[in-house]
């Protein structure tokens, strides 16, 4: 008597989730908060399978595909794609807010303070790190991280498994968004930077009236009190703004999530 077993029916099951983890798990990668380096990746999986696991059973059921196929490996490519890119966009948003602290300290003269950001292993001025800190602050309490989730979840029903989500207007769309990084920086920089350039032009008058003085002696600091100045006085405007950006991003993934 033969007895044939048939994996099919496990196939089918595991899809149910796999398909789904390799999603959530490429989105988590560059995620804000959760992607940096000094989140341990077996965290990082942790979340991954957490998530998996509440939302696949309310997402529309993926079809059977052999991963050793080539239209399986063309799916784990494109479930790849769709999870880093609604990460990144949003991930865009923190680049442009560090990028603005790093002008503003490079005028104050802080360029030499440097720190060692563990999120992208690299060394960044400390007024950037401390404009990142307070984007981070912010967007945790705008709710950004559940709202991240749940277009998460929007993402499996707009763009279902091995189906053709990803094409040129996304491509396009997402272009288009990587070229707002330097406009968002310059909005978050531009009033110290009016500020610290008037006073330079200032100490330019001086130093023709007066050529004797040493502005390396008196314009080193008050142009580094008067920066400080600005962003103490320009920390409301500037939390407006980054609540605005964190908007618009997730403005821009809900627009490319709808069908």
């Amino acid at each position: 008597m033969d007895i044939q077993i048939s994996i099919q029916p496990l196939l089918e099951g595991l899809a149910i989730y796999v398909w789904p983890f390799v999603r959530i798990g490429a989105f988590l990668m560059v995620m804000p908060l959760i992607s940096g380096s000094f989140v341990p990746t077996r965290v990082r999986m942790l979340f991954a399978v957490v998530l998996t696991m509440v939302i696949a059973p309310i997402i529309p059921t993926p079809r059977t595909l052999d991963v050793l196929s080539v239209e399986g490996l063309v799916t784990v490519i494109q479930e790849i794609g769709i999870g880093v890119i609604m990460g990144f966009l949003v991930q865009l948003v923190f680049d442009a807010i560090a990028l603005g602290g790093q002008i503003i300290g490079m005028g104050m003269g802080l360029g030499f303070a440097i720190f060692v950001d563990r999120a992208r292993g690299v060394n960044i001025p400390v007024l950037g790190q401390l404009f990142l800190m307070l984007g981070m602050l912010i967007f945790l309490s705008l709710d950004g991280h559940l709202a991240l989730i749940q277009l998460l979840v929007m993402s499996f029903t707009n763009w279902p498994i091995a189906s053709n989500g990803l094409g040129m207007p996304v491509l396009t769309e997402l272009l288009a968004w990587t070229a707002q990084l330097f406009v968002f920086a310059l909005k978050i920089a531009l009033p110290a930077i009016t500020a610290i350039l008037v006073v330079n032009l200032s100490f330019g008058v001086m130093s023709r009236a007066a050529p004797t003085l040493n502005l390396f002696a008196v314009g080193f600091p008050v142009t580094m009190l008067l920066g400080f100045l600005v962003i103490f006085f320009n920390m409301g405007v500037l939390t407006e703004n980054v609540s605005a950006f964190l908007t618009q991003s997730l403005s821009v993934v809900s627009q490319l999530l709808e069908p």
